[in-house]
């Protein structure tokens, strides 16, 4: 196969790349593509000839999209948008990622595949649009709290906290699936090479607060639980620009009904990531 990846050198192109040793991998960066336009990606769609076209590129700045509106939906929609269509003109399957701020977090228990969206920021606004524009023959695989070995993410920022010696505060309001690109990868490449349409829930399992997050990551580290804190969203300072779902968990429900096996607890590839990352 023949597979056009974007965003190949973010967290969770990183480890898919790696997973398509028996294939061709086109991975262009952003001085050689520019996904925002239209006669770039279509130039260099109708060049390469891929079988797949699989999207990791997006604007993840949850904070910096409240304010670079533009930016975000230029890169979380309208290229989207122009991947989907350059890829259909070239008979490719397409596959992108969203996430689960997509939702507002006000739902009692887990979101399904069917619930409707609702997003409260101007990222999970922009993502929820990139899913409209990919079309239905497309494979939207959401996801949340990703971590892996590249690029900055959570459990790197609470390792370099654990260095000093200053109190770890982290909300317990907020909960959520935390996913390791190494487990979500393969998923990704499968639902691709597999063609499978529709929208897709995959996570690690084990649903946690951020506060319970991070005593897990200080566990992982061999570091003392306790010196992290539990705090509310309202008492966090500075206050961040953008609302956060308190429910962000997601029922991985398509993936077991597509016959894919239940993915590991959070704690065994945090447990993994920690130690390559120490």
């Amino acid at each position: 196969m023949r597979i056009f990846v974007t965003g190949a050198g973010g967290q969770l192109g990183t480890d898919l790349v790696r997973l398509l040793d028996g294939h061709e991998a086109i991975t262009p960066d952003r001085g050689e593509v520019d996904i925002t336009d239209g006669r770039s990606v279509v130039g260099a769609l109708q060049q390469t000839r891929p079988d797949l076209v699989i999207n990791c590129a997006g604007f993840t700045d949850v904070d910096g999209a409240q304010t670079d509106v533009d930016r975000a939906f230029r890169t979380n929609a309208t290229a989207v948008r122009i991947l989907a269509e350059g890829a259909g003109e070239v008979g490719a399957h397409f596959t992108t990622i969203s996430t689960d701020h997509v939702f507002d977090g006000t739902k009692s228990g887990p979101y399904t595949e069917s619930d409707s969206p609702s997003p409260v920021s101007v990222y999970g606004q922009s993502k929820a649009e990139g899913e409209r524009h990919a079309g239905s023959d497309a494979t939207i695989v959401r996801t949340s709290w990703l971590c892996g070995e590249t690029r900055r993410n959570m459990v790197k920022t609470i390792l370099n906290l654990l260095k000093k010696d200053d109190p770890l505060r982290f909300v317990d309001d907020q909960i959520g699936h935390p996913t390791f690109t190494a487990d979500l990868a393969p998923i990704v490449l499968e639902l691709s090479l597999q063609r499978r349409s529709g929208i897709f829930h995959a996570t690690n399992q084990g649903a946690v607060s951020w506060f319970q997050f991070a005593r897990a990551v200080a566990v992982a580290a061999g570091e003392d639980p306790t010196r992290v804190t539990p705090c509310s969203t309202a008492d966090l300072r500075p206050v961040r620009p953008a609302p956060r779902p308190a429910n962000g968990v997601l029922d991985n429900a398509a993936l077991r009904a597509a016959g894919f096996e239940r993915t590991r607890d959070f704690r065994e590839p945090l447990a993994e990531l920690v130690d390559r990352l120490t």
